[in-house]
């Protein structure tokens, strides 16, 4: 899809990009490219999530390359990504101010986009479009400073007010807003936003490029036992928010009964380790860990499964959000067993793609595993056919890609006119 008209010349402005681990990367900048646009990233160095220079990069003050046919400007940042709120905020600092210098130099674009973390970096875009007048679109992919409280990482009452005010003063003054989840545009309706100034569009799953419906059966892969004729996959980070004891708790209920169910725990995360070393404790011979893989092989090991699994801790800001990995469980065509309440619930139901069951209880999930078990894989495949389908009809990169693109129409000409003005 190619613009008729004079190309419009778009700052990406992201904290995270590629090679990182990031939703909205290097796929998303060139969607935008090769539908028109002139697109400059703005960004760090990447070190997300070790907190280290990735290997073939050298920290500096600006950094611009060509990279996979885009203008790729990279500035110098406090690089940090551990439990420390004063480091975090030091990293979201340092990418606010070098970003917010290099664009008070930079020839005036006609929109700049922000995406993730979206209150520092949104707040330098702010403080640029004040200057020089510049439209500015935030997509928010967590609600601040809600998840903070929630993953940890602040707990100082006074601080969470001081940001819960930044945050105001951001939705308040940039342009329009991005998010995705109906639940996160209710709130920020509720905290005064006005309606028309909030677009919802979903994530995606990180597609292969194929059209076609890959709802099918595969021999066990080396990964499962051949024993367990019915495998359940988590697949992301196990940390607090996900609440994976439970997962165990009903996994050692059925351990005694169904030697042929299987659970597998795939991925990294802070509470690994204290997860193996209870299963090895209480024994719970139907668990298996797998290592993290890198993001391309995820989708072939998904779709593998005979159904997927997410969990979340039973918080109302988990009610609101759509964890990333229901896209991707979607796009790989396998039933979802979704232990998360709310929006991302709704959207299981909808497409008819799983089992939903409330959070953080053993004994529900214990009796959906089973159900799961005892469909048979020809039931299981029909339940995973419709979640494919219905990722298809609603959620695909290109859904994501055209929402985005209607929202930077509705800027394009009122900047280009300014420009012309100033000029």
């Amino acid at each position: 899809m190619k613009n008729s008209e004079a190309s419009c010349d778009i700052v990406y402005l992201t904290q995270l990009y590629t090679p990182e681990p990031t939703f909205k990367g290097n796929r998303f900048a060139k969607g935008l490219s090769d539908a028109g646009y002139n697109v400059e990233v703005v960004t760090g160095f990447p070190n997300y999530p070790g907190g280290r220079i990735y290997d073939g990069y050298k920290m500096r003050a600006i950094r611009t390359r060509i990279e996979d046919g885009l203008k790729v400007v990279r500035l110098a940042t406090y690089p940090s990504h551990n439990r420390s709120a004063v480091r975090r905020i030091a990293s979201y600092l340092s990418f606010a101010i070098s970003s917010f210098s290099y664009l008070l130099i930079r020839r005036r674009p006609q929109l700049i986009y922000v995406f993730y973390p979206s209150l520092t970096a949104g707040l330098a875009a702010v403080a640029v479009k004040w200057i020089r007048r510049v439209p500015v679109v935030v997509d928010i992919p967590d609600l601040w400073p809600d998840s903070l409280g929630t993953a940890g990482m602040m707990r100082n009452t006074q601080m969470i007010g001081i940001v819960d005010w930044l945050c105001g003063l951001l939705y308040r003054h940039v342009d329009h807003i991005v998010v995705l989840s109906p639940g996160f545009r209710l709130a920020l309706i509720e905290r005064g936003v006005p309606a028309e100034k909030i677009s919802l569009i979903y994530a995606w799953a990180e597609e292969s490029g194929s059209s076609e419906n890959t709802s099918v059966t595969f021999p066990a892969p080396s990964l499962f036992d051949p024993k367990h004729t019915f495998t359940l996959l988590f697949a992301g980070n196990m940390g607090a928010m996900q609440r994976l004891d439970s997962v165990l708790d009903a996994a050692k209920s059925l351990a005694a009964e169904r030697s042929d169910i299987g659970i597998y725990l795939m991925g990294g995360g802070v509470d690994v380790e204290r997860l193996k070393a209870r299963v090895a404790e209480d024994g719970i011979g139907n668990v298996r860990f797998l290592p993290r893989v890198p993001l391309h092989e995820v989708q072939d090991i998904l779709r593998q499964a005979g159904a997927l699994l997410v969990h979340l801790a039973r918080d109302p800001l988990f009610a609101k959000t759509v964890p990333s990995k229901t896209q991707a469980y979607l796009y790989a065509g396998r039933p979802i067993l979704m232990a998360v309440e709310g929006n991302a619930a709704d959207l299981v139901a909808k497409g008819g793609a799983g089992i939903v069951v409330e959070p953080e209880n053993p004994q529900a999930l214990a009796e959906a595993i089973l159900r799961l078990a005892d469909m048979g894989v020809e039931g299981r495949d029909e339940m995973g056919a419709r979640a494919r389908a219905f990722y298809d009809r609603e959620l695909t990169f290109r859904h994501g890609l055209d929402a985005t693109i209607g929202i930077i129409e509705r800027f394009r000409r009122r900047s280009r006119d300014e420009i012309r003005r100033i000029t």
